[in-house]
């Protein structure tokens, strides 16, 4: 029989699978929403107002196959296992359904069962299974586009800092509070550095907000192995795709996807061991 632990990890990964079906909504989804919003602005600024536009969002309109538009029922949105019946082909026309979906779906499904297993299913398991869905959501969002939204960062950021507001992590309040700021201002810093150096914009705002919010999360002491992690994961997968002709135009990889790393390192770890890692 399962215990309380057991418990609590199989039914918080059984939501994480849930959450992560509709984090592969918000992933696909969000950056065009923002783009749409962008435009109607500067539609709106030039005086030649766009004509109203069909409601797209996280709710409508319905999933459907962008080979033939089949309409995707509910018995085949099931995590995992409506990918696996359907051996990873549309029901009408057969294409084929990227791997990314269940994959995401299996890799929230493992970070909730993660922190059920060390945190129970209370305040700081909750909290800490809903920084790992921001988390990931953001890291394969920036992957793609290159974006980080405040829609995100901005609640991950708010959420640290009411975490440890509340004691559900084990970072206090003031550490928390200063680790955002040293998390913004650090990169902010080499952003303005770097621009004024070489005429040219090294990362984005972005980055600075993901930061600040894994600052509050783990405490400023965390900050320099964070972003020790970051730079080790990114320089290597930067080499590994520049030998693979990976690399996008103008030779570009987003940063965000390597904090996203790094913060999912110092989930793993803890902000203790981490601290203790840097003698602090």
């Amino acid at each position: 029989m399962l215990g309380a632990q057991g418990l609590d990890a199989t039914v918080l990964g059984l939501l994480g699978l849930l959450i992560g079906s509709f984090l592969n909504v918000v992933i696909y989804r969000l950056p065009k929403m923002l783009e749409r919003q962008w435009a109607a602005e500067c539609a709106e600024l030039s005086g030649k107002p766009e004509l109203p536009a069909e409601p797209f969002n996280l709710m409508v309109p319905r999933s459907r196959c962008p080979h033939c538009s089949h309409q995707i029922q509910w018995f085949e949105n099931i995590p995992l296992l409506s990918y696996t019946v359907l051996r990873g082909r549309c029901s009408a026309c057969k294409a084929g359904i990227g791997m990314r979906y269940p994959l995401v779906e299996l890799a929230t499904g493992g970070l909730f069962c993660y922190c059920a297993w060390h945190w129970g299913s209370g305040a700081t398991g909750l909290a800490w299974c809903a920084f790992s869905a921001m988390l990931l959501a953001l890291a394969l969002i920036d992957w793609d586009t290159t974006l980080l939204p405040d829609n995100i960062t901005l609640p991950l950021l708010w959420l640290g800092l009411i975490a440890a507001a509340m004691h559900w992590t084990s970072v206090g309040l003031s550490t928390a509070f200063w680790g955002a700021v040293a998390g913004y201002l650090s990169l902010w810093s080499v952003y303005w550095a770097f621009k004024l150096i070489t005429g040219k914009e090294g990362m984005g705002y972005g980055d600075f907000k993901l930061f600040g919010a894994l600052g509050a999360w783990f405490g400023w002491q965390a900050l320099i192995p964070i972003i020790l992690i970051a730079s080790v994961i990114g320089a290597m997968v930067g080499i590994a795709m520049k030998f693979s002709v990976g690399l996008r135009e103008g030779g570009y990889v987003p940063f965000g996807p390597f904090l996203a790393g790094a913060g999912f390192a110092a989930l793993m770890v803890g902000p203790t061991a981490l601290r203790q890692w840097m003698g602090l």
